[in-house]
């Protein structure tokens, strides 16, 4: 599909697997779901519909040179280093400008750190939602139909395009029987539709998705930039907008949590990875990546070791992992 790029968001810090992951090498790299690492399995689903100088990413200034050995295929001059972070409104702005130099064609964007169990079913929803993107000047995003009624997603309504943030566990609720689906983060356009939605709701980025913009005058322009991300910047204030209803076991990976949906489980629901010496524990997730760890008694915790750091959370506590890493930076 010559008239289809793809643009991955790898930006992130991976705040929630600290300290496995780090900002040096934050969670996209990591390789502890299926083998590769997240932004491998990123690019490689996209396989036929964009591949190598289809493919851009931005990530941050400091990552640019693990991104590219990551991902030899793609030229290096289609990794875009971030001077700052300013969310994905800035991402998003920026990848039109540099998937878009010539012609309009349509532009796709893809969270790099998420998981799809079935790839030949996602690369069926990207077709349609390509094809809609050719044929409409909306914007068309893949909702993922929920499994549960998820707190820690924002949800889609698929009649009319609406995108409401993360809900308490009631409205969750509401949305599902309603038939809400989950927001994935995939948009997908002509490159003028991004063009005009920034231009109308957020024309302080506007100027970054400009096919002429020069990307070497990205540390002067971001300076002034708001952290917003693309959701609060355009998608909820735009109309028309149009989805396409996704199935193919996709997973935001969103922390320790993952473990127990990936890893096997011994008789008493414990995740163990690396040495680890489990003794009257329940339900625990246990990964060793230097020193043993050793559980007596206990209940629901997450228990990382690397060679720097050890953690113990409750489990109920895993999405609070930013608020850790915080007050580390603290002290």
């Amino acid at each position: 599909m010559k008239d289809f790029k793809a643009v991955v968001l790898a930006g992130g810090s991976g705040e929630r697997f600290w300290p496995l992951s780090t900002p040096e090498r934050p969670k996209q790299f990591l390789r502890i779901f299926g083998g590769e690492s997240l932004i491998r399995q990123c690019v490689s689903r996209l396989s036929g519909l964009a591949d190598g100088a289809d493919v851009s990413v931005v990530t941050s200034k400091a990552l640019v040179r693990a991104t590219r050995d990551e991902l030899p295929e793609i030229p290096a001059e289609n990794v875009i280093g971030e001077p700052e972070r300013r969310d994905t409104g800035a991402a998003v702005a920026v990848g039109v400008g540099a998937a878009a130099r010539e012609g309009d064609p349509v532009v796709g964007f893809f969270p790099s750190d998420q998981m799809v169990g079935d790839p030949k079913r996602f690369r069926a929803a990207l077709k349609k939602a390509i094809a809609r993107a050719r044929k409409t000047k909306s914007v068309v995003t893949i909702g993922i139909k929920p499994t549960f009624p998820a707190t820690g997603y924002g949800y889609v309504d698929p009649g009319t395009g609406r995108f409401v943030e993360k809900p308490d566990e009631a409205k969750a609720r509401r949305y599902v029987k309603k038939g809400f689906l989950w927001n994935a983060g995939i948009f997908v356009a002509k490159a003028s539709v991004f063009r005009r939605a920034f231009a109308e709701f957020a024309p302080e980025l506007a100027p970054l998705a400009a096919p002429d913009f020069d990307l070497a005058t990205l540390p002067g322009a971001y300076a002034p930039l708001p952290k917003i991300s693309f959701d609060f910047a355009v998608m909820e204030k735009l109309s028309g907008v149009q989805v396409v209803p996704g199935d193919f076991g996709w997973d935001d990976v969103g922390g320790y949590a993952a473990f127990d949906r990936y890893f096997p489980h011994d008789s008493r629901g414990n995740v163990r990875e690396g040495p680890c010496t489990v003794v009257d524990s329940e339900g625990c997730i246990c990964v060793a990546r230097s020193a043993r760890i050793s559980l007596l008694g206990v209940k629901n915790l997450v228990v990382v070791t690397t060679p720097d750091s050890v953690i113990v959370v409750d489990k109920s506590r895993v999405s609070d992992m930013k608020r850790l890493v915080a007050g580390r930076r603290r002290n």
